[in-house]
């Protein structure tokens, strides 16, 4: 573990912590999690270095921007690793859940697009309406960051976005499948826009946050 201590980066030791160690050591750890989790046994090899690096490089660049940058904080790679909690992993591993809707009921990006010019968005669901205002809030947080030039403001955010996204799919089916065969039955276009709107928000936080986003994880 590295801690912060009177705003010095430093090991138990005491020695001042070098970025390239560090951002070895994300690798190796990011690695590790990735392979306890079995995903070494369903990505390619190209596939699990790539994951594994943005994993690491976005949890490390997380872990400092998610806090007030005027205050001192603990550093732990096992919090920062954490696929729960107000964590890149955690972001990272949400934005790639909600793509996979768009793909798992065979809607193109295509598709997606015609359908926003032309389907109205039903809000009538409470968890529908909370998840649309909080995708509004956007452009209000982003002028305060611009404002205060603060980001764990943005962080807080994004882990607020996915945690009503959450509620959201929980509520409310976007994909309606035969229980038998497990075909799809119905397409719910509204709600998928919902979910492609959270996910375009999310890439737009990562993309000021120097985040890559990933298609799986």
């Amino acid at each position: 573990m590295y801690y912060v201590c009177r705003k010095k980066f430093k090991t138990r030791s005491g020695d001042t912590v070098r970025l390239v160690d560090l951002l070895d050591e994300g690798i190796s750890r990011a690695e590790q999690k990735l392979v306890e989790k079995g995903r070494d046994k369903e990505l390619t090899k190209e596939e699990l270095e790539a994951v594994k690096r943005a994993v690491a490089y976005g949890c490390i660049k997380y872990a400092d921007l998610s806090h007030n940058r005027n205050h001192d904080y603990v550093f732990s790679f096992d919090k920062m690793l954490d696929d729960r909690g107000n964590t890149a992993a955690y972001l990272l591993y949400a934005l790639t859940r909600i793509r996979s809707i768009a793909r798992n009921s065979n809607i193109s990006q295509e598709d997606l697009k015609q359908a926003a010019r032309t389907t109205r968005i039903d809000l009538g669901h409470p968890k529908e309406w909370k998840l649309a205002k909080c995708i509004l809030r956007l452009p209000e947080v982003i002028l305060r960051c611009l404002d205060d030039l603060l980001l764990h403001t943005l962080c807080e955010y994004l882990y607020e976005l996915s945690n009503t996204f959450t509620e959201f799919y929980d509520s409310c089916y976007c994909i309606e499948k035969d229980k038998a065969t497990g075909a799809i039955v119905k397409v719910n276009m509204s709600r998928l826009l919902l979910c492609e709107a959270t996910a375009n928000v999310i890439a737009t936080g990562f993309h000021v946050l120097g985040i890559n986003p990933l298609e799986k994880m």
